[in-house]
């Protein structure tokens, strides 16, 4: 088992940065985009088709979908989560902030931690700081986050700060409780805390510094892409990552199009994830390197050429149009396997020294409609 997750730094153009993340179940070549498995699964793609069609280095959990469901005791008989979807790649698991502070009328915020309503049957839960590490050790993801506060992205400067001071609150009970326990399988988990502080520029900062000076084996960025200009979400990553540790691996957590996963490249992130491939697959957007396809259009129901293997636009429109399984799968593969070609091209182009040139092509292609 290693003592620390570590972070290599292969070659920078700018900001951007192409390393390698050294984890118990393998490393992660960055900048890596990690497709979202929220229950335990990433939705329509089996794990084989994750591995061999898509690429997937690592993928997601969510610890509130899976405390509630299967539970804390069935995942622990399991062996954690990675025995029981047979996933043997790293894990990451988000701590479940975001989800329990989305449910907005069904939850209470209190300094102790925060009681919630289950989505499922309306049943009350109480996430705190420890109980959020230790699910998360029972879980067993590789890298896990500290539990925050999402604050909602038009906040005033007031609310803000009030609900970064708690994060970073949070944060110093959820390392002490993660110094005080062990991993329970076999292997090493890294703690991530998250940078908070809505689109202001002077809580990013402290929040960014406060992070930095606990010496974290990585770092999160959260509270971004919920509502913000684009803009402004870029102007945050920027004044961020010139606090945060360069020799660390920085996440930016939820984000997004191809196009803001270029953009953070270029400001010097490493790591994403987004439900945007999968969801959109299934409403059958396809993202592809010269635009995106609306595969319900009727101008693809006779168009013959190969989209994924040897299956055609006109298949993969009547599928969708007929609302068969089979169809959102394919759809979910192309989205999936785009995402993951677009981050290796980007760590192609920063390892080569043009990565800006490239970027600003890729940039001008990916939001035209074909």
């Amino acid at each position: 088992m290693i003592d620390r997750l570590t972070f290599d730094l292969h070659a920078t153009c700018g900001d951007a940065r192409a390393g390698l993340i050294h984890t118990d179940h393998g490393d992660i070549q960055t900048p890596i985009f990690m497709p979202v498995g929220t229950a335990g699964t990433v939705k329509a793609v089996h794990q084989q088709e994750l591995k061999e069609a898509v690429g997937a280095q690592i993928i997601l959990g969510n610890t509130y979908h899976l405390y509630l469901r299967p539970g804390c005791d069935i995942l622990r008989k399991a062996g954690g989560l990675h025995r029981f979807n047979a996933w043997n790649r790293p894990l990451l698991t988000d701590s479940g902030g975001f989800q329990v502070f989305s449910l907005a009328d069904n939850r209470k915020l209190k300094e102790e931690g925060c009681t919630f309503r289950s989505h499922i049957d309306g049943s009350k839960h109480l996430f705190t700081p420890e109980n959020v590490m230790d699910i998360q050790r029972i879980i067993g993801a590789d890298i896990i986050m500290a539990f925050d506060e999402c604050a909602p992205g038009d906040s005033d400067h007031r609310y803000a700060q009030k609900s970064m001071e708690l994060t970073h609150r949070w944060l110093d009970r959820c390392i002490t409780r993660f110094n005080e326990t062990e991993p329970l399988y076999g292997h090493h988990q890294a703690l991530f805390p998250i940078v908070q502080g809505c689109q202001y520029t002077d809580l990013r900062r402290i929040s960014a510094e406060y992070i930095a000076s606990k010496n974290p084996e990585g770092c999160a960025i959260g509270g971004l892409a919920v509502g913000e200009p684009t803009e402004v979400m870029y102007e945050m990553i920027e004044v961020v990552n010139a606090i945060l540790p360069t020799d660390r691996p920085r996440y930016l957590m939820g984000v997004g199009t191809p196009v803001n996963i270029l953009e953070a490249i270029e400001r010097g992130v490493d790591m994403f994830d987004c439900v945007m491939p999968t969801r959109n697959g299934r409403n059958g957007l396809l993202f592809t390197a010269d635009g995106t396809i609306n595969i319900k259009n009727k101008k693809w129901e006779t168009c013959f050429e190969p989209i994924y293997k040897d299956y055609t636009l006109a298949y993969l429109h009547h599928l969708i149009k007929a609302e068969e399984i089979l169809g959102l799968q394919i759809c979910s593969i192309i989205n999936l396997k785009f995402y993951l070609w677009l981050v290796g091209e980007a760590r192609r182009h920063i390892q080569a020294g043009d990565y800006s040139i490239w970027k600003a092509g890729m940039v001008a292609k990916l939001d035209r409609r074909l």
